[in-house]
């Protein structure tokens, strides 16, 4: 069996590293980028099994670049986690409106973001 694919996008570089060494402890293939621009690239090139979101992004944010995924049809089955530190109920209403499939805010436990991956991907 092939391992599934996971796009992380986060700007904050420790939390990228933390992010991905973490999930491929879980053996994930995991690729890491910085921008909302290079994540859309990825999700055209790659086809990720599943995306981990950050939503404040420089140039492209995490909102527009979930509703680009949904929005298209190749994309649109690609679960969505948006991981963030926007907690207010505005911003997670925001995030459902625009197709996330789950919402986690930060400061998040690894065990949660584990649990909320291996549910989506078991499907």
């Amino acid at each position: 069996m092939s391992k599934k694919k996971i796009l992380i996008v986060e700007d904050e570089e420790s939390l990228l590293k933390l992010e991905s060494i973490l999930l491929t402890s879980k053996g994930y293939d995991v690729k890491g980028v910085a921008n909302g621009q290079s994540a859309l690239d990825a999700i055209a090139e790659e086809k990720p099994d599943l995306v981990l979101l950050d939503i404040m992004l420089p140039e492209i944010d995490g909102f527009e670049v979930c509703q680009r995924i949904k929005d298209e049809p190749t994309t649109k089955n690609i679960p969505v986690i948006m991981l963030t530190a926007k907690k207010s109920r505005e911003d997670m209403a925001r995030g459902e409106r625009v197709g996330a499939d789950w919402y986690i805010t930060k400061p998040f436990k690894s065990a949660m973001v584990i649990e909320t991956i291996q549910r989506f991907l078991a499907k």
